[in-house]
């Protein structure tokens, strides 16, 4: 077996970290709050060693035999060369979707690290790989524009492994804060991710649920104060194919983050998996905006480095539908109505706008059709416009798709013809969105 430790010890106590946990003093920064309520959209990608297995990211080792721990320890990192990898590809990929920022497992519950540790041999730099992983997708996403997230998780099942402690995540000792080795461990790694890699925005701290941290959310608004720690600080529903969880039923005031697969699994699983389409994703979106949420939509890369194919269709299919529609995802806020017969609605955060997301059906290309906005109301300085299209030309046609607004007793009536033609056969079946200019406003 490997020593976990590189240089463990001289690390620790040149941390002064040897004893002692932390006063609960610091928290997130409004300013990072905010800028996660504006940025609507996220991209989580969940990638380690045991990828090349196809199995559930970390958790196989919960309930193992010694000899499928050894092997997973000993063996996994001996054969993971992750040689088509291109984390500018993957950023260029994010950027055309209209992903604002990435989180990255920096580590998960394994251990493995993604990244050149110093306070463990079972990292990136012990595979034939050999170069720091994390560092190329800090650098891809960030010369994209992106900001940049990391996932970390207290808890490592190599520790355990290590130390001789059954692999759990409930029995006390298995605990990072019953712990002590694994707490020095994890407050090591912390600093080498937030001193090494430059500015990290975003830090997913997966510990276990219902139990404190130890300090580590203070220990990291030591290092780098304008962080915003999501999981463990904020809301962070999972919704997955195999949990069947669902979003708030209502509007959350405070910032929140829906975590979604779009599959049945975090990981990569090549086999056994059914992926929702598209235009659920993009149906989800919609609703975590209305309801006050950013979305963090995970991938799952393969052992090789590539994105699944089916995973990229569902990106690029998100990528065509905010090259439209960005506007009505960014910086906004829900409204005073959230839903009302399938329309869905949200506000934008300063200007007098409103935008409508109409039903998810298939709406021909030249066609006209009539829909009743019940809550909103015009001002004799309205103008209601459909994203995406100018309204002034169909293609082939002599027709003027214009877009025509009256306000009854029912609500506001509006006459729109969808005149963009986004693929070859003229259909589209993903929500359009209304934008209503200077409506009477009803702000939270």
């Amino acid at each position: 077996m490997n020593r976990f430790r590189k240089n463990m010890g001289g690390l620790i106590l040149a941390l002064g970290l040897l004893g002692g946990g932390y006063e609960a003093t610091a928290t997130n920064q409004e300013a990072g709050l905010l800028w996660l309520k504006d940025a609507g959209l996220g991209l989580f990608i969940h990638w380690s060693v045991d990828s090349q297995l196809g199995v559930v990211i970390s958790h196989s080792l919960v309930g193992a035999s010694a000899a499928y721990c050894d092997y997973f320890f000993d063996e996994l990192p001996r054969t993971f060369n992750p040689s088509r990898f291109d984390a500018d590809e993957w950023a260029r990929l994010a950027k055309v979707a209209g992903f604002q920022y990435v989180v990255f497992t920096a580590k998960h519950h394994s251990g493995f690290c993604m990244f050149d540790s110093q306070t463990t041999t079972f990292d990136i730099t012990a595979t034939p790989y050999k170069r720091d992983v994390l560092r190329e997708i800090i650098s891809a996403f960030r010369q994209q524009g992106l900001k940049i997230g990391l996932y970390f998780s207290p808890d490592d099942f190599h520790v355990l492994y290590q130390q001789g402690t059954l692999i759990s995540r409930l029995r006390p000792e298995a605990m990072p804060e019953n712990n002590e080795e694994l707490m020095q461990l994890n407050r090591a790694q912390i600093e080498e991710l937030l001193t090494q890699y430059g500015t990290i925005d975003i830090l997913f701290l997966d510990g276990p649920k219902g139990h404190n941290d130890g300090g580590l959310s203070e220990w990291v608004w030591t290092l780098q104060p304008g962080c915003t720690i999501t999981r463990g600080a904020i809301v962070t529903p999972e919704i997955s194919a195999s949990t069947g969880q669902t979003l708030p039923a209502e509007v959350m005031e405070v910032p929140w983050e829906a975590n979604f697969t779009m599959g049945t699994s975090w990981h990569f699983k090549p086999t056994n998996e059914t992926y929702k389409p598209g235009h659920v994703w993009i149906q989800n979106l919609i609703e975590t905006r209305a309801k006050g949420g950013t979305m963090l939509l995970n991938i799952g890369p393969e052992p090789t480095g590539e994105i699944p194919q089916p995973q990229e269709n569902i990106l690029r299919e998100i990528a065509a539908w905010m090259a439209i529609n960005r506007e009505a995802i960014y910086d906004v806020r829900p409204w005073h109505v959230v839903c009302d017969e399938g329309i869905w609605y949200v506000r934008h955060k300063t200007k007098a706008v409103v935008y409508a997301f109409l039903p998810q059906e298939s709406w021909p290309l030249g066609e006209r059709r009539a829909f009743l906005l019940r809550h909103v109301r015009a001002t004799d300085e309205t103008v209601v416009s459909i994203l995406g299209q100018n309204d002034e030309v169909l293609e082939y046609k002599e027709s003027i798709p214009i877009t025509r607004w009256q306000q009854t007793e029912e609500g506001l009536l509006v006459s729109a013809m969808r005149a963009q033609r986004i693929y070859n056969d003229r259909t589209w079946a993903n929500p359009v969105v209304l934008k209503i200019a200077n409506p009477e406003m009803e702000l939270r």
